[in-house]
């Protein structure tokens, strides 16, 4: 805790096998604790003792993606009234968010839909197709409210998207990175993975199954 001075990050670290918060800006944002912050971090110590996501290219961008994500459920669960569960990332520590799931390219560098070239980008911002990818599998496209914020979630393909809800797409999300990716995931791959896992957790011809399929196909990726 308090790492440097001023210092408006947190980081998690492969060599110590920890992670390191600073203290904020000192003028903006506060302390870089808040839950999803918190559980992005610790999530790339899940993610370098499982599928271990090399950190560059598409895999890199997973590699962020699953850290945005699970922090994000780290917020679900804890149902906390100060912190309540949405989909924007670090909107507690960075405010009014670092980066959002519904509509990443608000942020002006993040990716919505994969492109050849999304392997191009820096991590933070190619993990913007899985972080959208994972929110229309939850919640589905087009404008709507949830817990008090308002989304509007389009599609790259046209499509219209039915979400599932976040507990089954973090089910297998969880499923796929311990099971079927490996440290050059890209996401073609993750396609395929998150797949495979929906389909050993609720049938090849199930609603859930469906549900990820086009999600996929609706932010690009076949």
């Amino acid at each position: 805790m308090h790492v440097g001075t001023n210092w408006d990050n947190a980081q998690w670290s492969d060599a110590c096998f920890c992670m390191m918060t600073g203290d904020g800006d000192g003028t903006t944002d506060p302390e870089q604790v808040d839950l999803d912050t918190m559980g992005h971090e610790m999530t790339h110590g899940v993610t370098s003792a499982t599928a271990n996501l090399r950190y560059s290219s598409e895999s890199g961008g997973l590699n962020e993606a699953t850290s945005d994500i699970f922090g994000t459920m780290v917020e679900w669960y804890a149902n906390n009234a100060v912190d309540k569960g949405d989909y924007l990332f670090s909107d507690q520590s960075t405010p009014p968010w670092l980066r959002r799931f519904d509509k990443p390219s608000l942020d002006g560098r993040s990716a919505d839909c994969w492109s050849k070239s999304v392997g191009k980008l820096d991590v933070h911002y190619s993990s913007g197709v899985a972080n959208h990818f994972f929110y229309l599998a939850s919640e589905g496209s087009g404008a709507k409210t949830v817990n008090g914020v308002a989304y509007n979630s389009p599609t790259c393909n046209g499509s219209t998207v039915t979400g599932i809800g976040n507990q089954k797409v973090a089910a297998v999300w969880y499923r796929a990175l311990t099971v079927y990716m490996t440290s050059t995931t890209n996401y073609s791959g993750a396609r395929t993975a998150t797949l495979n896992a929906a389909r050993d957790l609720y049938g090849a011809s199930s609603a859930e199954y469906a549900a990820i399929a086009a999600a996929w196909s609706a932010v690009s990726v076949s």
